[in-house]
């Protein structure tokens, strides 16, 4: 229980705060969150790869990614295929179960749990994965409906992306950037968690509790929140990682689907009904697996 109160509620409250604020104003997400996307999180992000010492542990979270994201998709094709699901149906597990939120949930909770290195790591694993998202999620969303070079290009439309070139080319270059200028990027990264946070409160207001489909739902929530931990922490075993690493990449891959995926869904019409009772369910579940999973890593 003292995890659940020192580490999970905080950012819970946060959650509802926003929740809150949806339901009594219905303000417009899509201002807020483009400030976010456009302006804070690259600033997070810049400081971070800017800050941070790159080494072989990095290459190895790029490895990590790419074989939890193949396990859970090949797990999702054989489930829909044992099961004899449409395209659609396939694509709108896939959209649900391979793309965690660790952005507006798992950053916090790492920080809440690990400290300051631990969200270092978080916060690089999160342009990773928002990078994925971007490419295999617009494309298991818009399947069959966009070309790949849709994909591509919603990757550099992501300022992250750049920020993440900018952070590295001045690092190589050995260049410093004036004490004034990084202030001024350090005051918006840090409001950048808390903002992102209140973001998913409010997304999770916007999605409507309609009629459930409960096998789906069921199988969505073991897969999101149970085996793909299992398989986090089976890779982790295959690599030297840093233990404090292993434990945020662990830590991540238990976190509940995407917020991003939804809109993708919505956008495509990718079984949008399917992928946000998915995403609510998983987020509602979540408080308990992840308190859980915390206690059990240590």
């Amino acid at each position: 229980m003292e995890i659940f109160f020192q580490v999970v509620l905080p950012v819970i409250l946060v959650f509802l705060f926003g929740y809150l604020v949806q339901i009594w104003k219905r303000l417009d997400i899509k201002s807020i969150s483009t400030v976010a996307i456009y302006v804070m999180t690259p600033c997070l992000v810049f400081r971070v790869f800017y800050s941070a010492e790159l080494d072989m542990q990095y290459f190895y979270m790029v490895i990590f990614s790419a074989i939890l994201l193949i396990s859970i998709i090949v797990i999702n094709v054989i489930y829909a295929k044992i099961r004899k699901y449409n395209q659609s149906v396939e694509s709108g597990l896939i959209l649900s179960t391979a793309f965690m939120n660790s952005g507006n949930y798992g950053a916090p909770i790492i920080l809440f749990a690990y400290g300051e290195i631990g969200f270092a790591y978080s916060v690089s694993f999160l342009v990773l994965q928002a990078i994925i998202m971007n490419f295999f999620g617009v494309y298991y969303a818009a399947r069959g409906k966009a070309t790949i070079g849709v994909a591509i290009k919603s990757v550099f439309e992501m300022p992250a992306t750049y920020a993440v070139i900018i952070a590295l080319l001045l690092k190589s270059l050995q260049l410093e950037i004036p004490s004034n200028l990084f202030q001024t990027i350090d005051i918006i990264a840090d409001a950048t968690i808390p903002t992102v946070m209140i973001i998913l409160g409010m997304q999770l207001a916007n999605i409507k509790w309609t009629k459930f489909e409960w096998g789906h739902i069921s199988y969505g929530v073991i897969v999101r929140l149970i085996l793909s931990p299992v398989i986090a922490y089976l890779i982790t075993l295959l690599f030297p990682f840093d233990p404090l690493l292993a434990k945020v990449l662990i830590v991540s891959a238990a976190m509940p689907s995407a917020a991003t995926i939804v809109m993708y869904a919505v956008q495509f019409n990718a079984q949008p009904r399917l992928v946000s009772a998915i995403t609510l369910m998983t987020t509602l579940v979540s408080i308990f697996t992840i308190t859980i999973l915390l206690a059990i890593l240590g």
